[in-house]
C-alpha cells in the first residue's frame, strides 16, 4: 500500500494543528459559528441530527491495521455522547409501523459507500483530539466534505485483481495530490467524486460518479484511461457519458482540469438541487465536450500545463510497496488449494460457502483476496465497534500483511492472504463473527445511517435493513436466490445508493410520515448485473410495515418464473416488470388487510 513520505506526514500534522487553532478559537467565542462552519466541513466535521459527525478519508480504500486500530481507539474512547443526549436521542426514536426502532449505538465507526470511515458521537470540543490522533497514523478529514474534489474511490481488489489491466492506484494517489486543496477548485457549484478502476469487472461504480475513469491499455499496449463524466444519483439519477475512449495517462490531470474547469465556469450555483455536473452535462451535451477539448487545447498550448513526466509516476509508483511474498506456479497453487479446500470442506461444509462467497482469486496465484463481512443481524450494514476493528487489525496482521481495504459493499477486504491460511483465517474469523458466506447475496445489503442519525434523511433506512435481514437468515435460502444487491437510501441524496441495486429501497416523507419506494433493476455497472442502469421504480410508496413482504413478493416471482441458474437481474428483464410490479402490490393490500 501507499507509504506516506516526510512531506505527506508534515502536511496531514500542520492541518490537524490548524484545525485546533480554528477550533479554540470558536469555542473561545473569537471566531463565529458562521466562520468557524467551512473551515470544520474542510476537515470532515459535519453537524447531524444529534451530534457531530466525521467523516474520515480512506483514499482508494487503503487501510494499514496501526490505521485501524487508531480508528477503534476513537470508537471506544471519543465516539461517546454524554448520558443526557444519548437519552434525548433515544427518546425521540419510536416504531414504524410495527418495526421496533434499533437502539441507537455509541462506540462504533461505519464504512461508506465511497470507502470512508464515519463516526456519529464525537462531541465537538474534543474534534481536535481526534485529528491529531488520526494525523499519528497519516489519516485526515481533507475534503470529505464541501463544495470541491471528494475523496478518490477505486477497486478494493486493485493491484491485486486477475481481470486488472493496469493498477489504478499510483493514478489514484497522482491525482489525490493534485486535487486536495486545489485553490481554483476549492469552491465548485457542487461536491465533486471521482472514481477509477483498472479492471474489466466495475467494483468502482465508475458510471455513477461525476468522473469515472478506467485504466486500460490499446492495441499497442500503450496505458490510457477511458473517460466518463456526468454521472450521479441523487434526485436526477443519470449515468455517465463516455467523453474520451483513450487519453494518454500523461495527459489525465491537463483533461480533467479541462473537464472542471469547464463544469466550474458553467455550472449553476442558483439552485443546489441543479448544481451537480451530470445536470450540466445532461442539459448542455455536446457543447459542453466541445468546451472541454477547448479548454483542454488551451492548457497544452499554455505551456503551463501538468502533463505528468514518467520520473513522477515511477515515484509515486514506488511509494506502493507490495509486501514480499513467494509465488509457485499456477498448476501447483491449483492442486494446493483443491487440496486444502478438500480437506477443511470435510471438516466443516460452512467453510465450502465461505470459499465460494468470500474468497476471490489474486495476480498472485499464491494468494487470495479474502472480504470480511460486517453484515450481521443485529448490527447496521457497514457498522464496526471498536473491539470489531482492532479484531480485523489483528486478522490483517497475521494473514494480510498488516494491510485492509475498505470495500464499495461496506465490508473489509484482505488483500494478501495466503492460500494454505485460508483454513486458519477461517476459524478465527469465524470466531470474531466476520465470516458469513453472504458476500453478494441478499443480507450482504448496503445501507446508509438514515433518519436515526443525518439531519438530511426523510426516513429510517437502518430498521428496514434489520427486518429484511431478520426475515432473511437462511443461508440456504441466501444461496437458492443468488447473488442480489439490495441497496437502502434514507433520502434522496441517495448515499445508500438505492438507485443502483438490483432491489432498492428509498425513504420519502409523506404527510410527516416515513414511507418507502422500492426499485427493480438498477444496476452499478458489473458484470454480472450488465450496463450501469437505474432501477424502476415499482409504484407509490409503501408503509414500513409493508416493505419486507413487498421484498418477499418480488422474490417469489423470481423464484417461480427463473430457469436454471438464471440470476435475478436476467430473470426480470426476461419475464418483465410488470409481473413482479404486480406481485409487489398484492403484497401490500395483503398486508394492509392483515393488520386491519
Amino acid at each position: 500500500m501507499y507509504q506516506y513520505t516526510e512531506f505527506d506526514r508534515e502536511f496531514v500534522q500542520s492541518r490537524a494543528a490548524q484545525y485546533r487553532d480554528q477550533l479554540t478559537r470558536n469555542l473561545a467565542g473569537t471566531l463565529g459559528d458562521d466562520e468557524f462552519r467551512p473551515l470544520r466541513l474542510q476537515n470532515g466535521w459535519y453537524i447531524q441530527r444529534y451530534a457531530p459527525m466525521l467523516r474520515v478519508a480512506v483514499p482508494y480504500g487503503e487501510l494499514n491495521s496501526a490505521q485501524l486500530r487508531v480508528l477503534a481507539t476513537i470508537a471506544r474512547d471519543y465516539d461517546t455522547p454524554s448520558p443526557e443526549l444519548l437519552a434525548q436521542a433515544q427518546a425521540t426514536q419510536d416504531k414504524i409501523g410495527h418495526i421496533a426502532a434499533p437502539k441507537l449505538t455509541t462506540h462504533y465507526a461505519h464504512f461508506t459507500t465511497r470507502q470512508n470511515v464515519q463516526f456519529n458521537w464525537i462531541p465537538l470540543e474534543k474534534s481536535a483530539d481526534v485529528m491529531e490522533l488520526l494525523a499519528s497514523v497519516n489519516l485526515h478529514g481533507i475534503q470529505t466534505s464541501g463544495n470541491c474534489i471528494r475523496n478518490i474511490t477505486s477497486d478494493e481488489r486493485a493491484g491485486i485483481a486477475v481481470d486488472e489491466a493496469v493498477d489504478p492506484r499510483p493514478y489514484a494517489e497522482v491525482l489525490r495530490q493534485w486535487s486536495t486543496l486545489h485553490p481554483e477548485f476549492a469552491y465548485l457549484p457542487r461536491k465533486f467524486k471521482i472514481a477509477i478502476t483498472g479492471a474489466v469487472e466495475d467494483r468502482a461504480a465508475i458510471a455513477w460518479h461525476d468522473i469515472g475513469l478506467r485504466v486500460l491499455r490499446n492495441a499497442q499496449g500503450e496505458v490510457g484511461f477511458q473517460v466518463f463524466v456526468g454521472g450521479g444519483m441523487g434526485r436526477t439519477p443519470v449515468i455517465g457519458t463516455e467523453i474520451r475512449a483513450f487519453l494518454p495517462w500523461d495527459q489525465i490531470i491537463n483533461y480533467l482540469e479541462a473537464v472542471v474547469r469547464v463544469y466550474n465556469g458553467w455550472g449553476r450555483r442558483d439552485n443546489i438541487y441543479k448544481a451537480r455536473i451530470k445536470i450540466l452535462v445532461k442539459a448542455e451535451g455536446q457543447r459542453y465536450f466541445d468546451e472541454v477539448e477547448a479548454e483542454y487545447q488551451r492548457i497544452l498550448a499554455n505551456g503551463a500545463h501538468h502533463t505528468i513526466p514518467q520520473a513522477e509516476l515511477d515515484r509515486v509508483s514506488a511509494c506502493f510497496i507490495a509486501p514480499v511474498l513467494t509465488q509457485c506456479s499456477a498448476s501447483d497453487a491449483e492442486a494446493r488449494i483443491a487440496r486444502i479446500l478438500k480437506a477443511a470442506a470435510e471438516d466443516d461444509v460452512e467453510f465450502g460457502r465461505w470459499i465460494e462467497r468470500n474468497v476471490a482469486a489474486h495476480k498472485n496465484s499464491d494468494m487470495r483476496a479474502v472480504t470480511l463481512s460486517f453484515k450481521r443481524l443485529g448490527q447496521a450494514p457497514g457498522d464496526a465497534t471498536a473491539d470489531q476493528l482492532k479484531l480485523a487489525a489483528d486478522l490483517a496482521d497475521k494473514y494480510s500483511a498488516g494491510e485492509v481495504r475498505v470495500t464499495h459493499d461496506q465490508n473489509l477486504l484482505l488483500p494478501w492472504v495466503g492460500c494454505d491460511q485460508l483454513p486458519e483465517l477461517w476459524r478465527e474469523a469465524r470466531k470474531a463473527g466476520f465470516a458469513r458466506p453472504n458476500i453478494h447475496l441478499l443480507s450482504d445489503m448496503i445501507a446508509c445511517p438514515g433518519g436515526d442519525y443525518c439531519a438530511l434523511a426523510n426516513a429510517r433506512s437502518l430498521p428496514i435493513a434489520a427486518a429484511i435481514t431478520e426475515r432473511y437468515q437462511d443461508l440456504d435460502e441466501l444461496f437458492d436466490l443468488g447473488e442480489i444487491d439490495l441497496h437502502i437510501s434514507g433520502c434522496i441524496n441517495s448515499c445508500g445508493h438505492h438507485h443502483s441495486g438490483h432491489i432498492g429501497i428509498l425513504g420519502v416523507d409523506k404527510d410527516g410520515q416515513e414511507w418507502y419506494q422500492v426499485t427493480l433493476g438498477g444496476s452499478d455497472g458489473s458484470t454480472l448485473s450488465g450496463a450501469a442502469k437505474a432501477g424502476k421504480v415499482v409504484g407509490p410508496s409503501f408503509a414500513a410495515d409493508e416493505v419486507v413482504d413487498v421484498i418477499e413478493a418480488v422474490l417469489e416471482v423470481y423464484k417461480d418464473q427463473r430457469t436454471v441458474g438464471e440470476t435475478f437481474t436476467d430473470a426480470l428483464q426476461r419475464v418483465g416488470f410488470d409481473a413482479f410490479k404486480t406481485a409487489a402490490n398484492a403484497a401490500r393490500h395483503a398486508t394492509a388487510r392483515a393488520t386491519a
